[in-house]
């Protein structure tokens, strides 16, 4: 179990520092559009749906939808905070998990203004049959965003869950 939470530190620590890695590198040459005097910063609402497929012994797979918000701190980088509902579907006689989770996240973007690395971390509360535990959550990710879809994969973990998964998002966003 100490092996597998370093390795989830570890590759949490990493999409982060990919993260903020590619931003210094951007703020550092000239005639940079991230300072271009005529972007605004700004919050972005989307609207998702998530599927996914459990990596652990007890769920098979997972269905939810969430809300984020996204305040743009440059053309590159963006603070999120994020909530929905999860339900994981057990196997066998285990009865299904839904959770709430709250996450803060950090949103990079690598490509073009499209493609993006995101990690968040937050709490996940359990809210069916009578689970009632709250969990820590982290989740690395990889995305793509064209005005107003946004299409991302992540790996999402949980502490105390017994499952972690691998989850698709489609979103549909829009500026407030």
């Amino acid at each position: 179990m100490k092996t597998k939470m370093n390795f989830k530190g570890m590759l949490l620590a990493a999409m982060m520092t990919m993260g903020v890695t590619a931003f210094a590198q951007d703020i550092t040459g000239t005639g940079n559009a991230d300072l271009d005097e005529n972007y605004t910063q700004g919050f972005r609402l989307g609207f998702a749906v998530n599927g996914s497929l459990a990596t652990g012994d007890y769920f098979d797979w997972g269905l939810g939808g969430d809300v984020r918000l996204q305040y743009d701190l440059s053309k590159k980088t963006s603070l999120t905070l994020t909530t929905g509902f999860t339900n994981l579907f057990a196997k066998d006689d285990i009865k299904d998990l839904g959770y709430i989770p709250a996450k803060l996240g950090f949103k990079a973007f690598v490509w073009e203004d499209r493609l993006y690395l995101l990690g968040e971390a937050g709490a996940a509360f359990a809210v069916t049959n009578d689970y009632d535990e709250t969990s820590f959550i982290w989740a690395p990710g990889l995305g793509y965003a064209a005005d107003p879809i946004d299409i991302s994969i992540r790996y999402e973990g949980t502490n105390d869950f017994h499952t972690d998964q691998i989850a698709l998002r489609i979103a549909y966003g829009f500026k407030l």
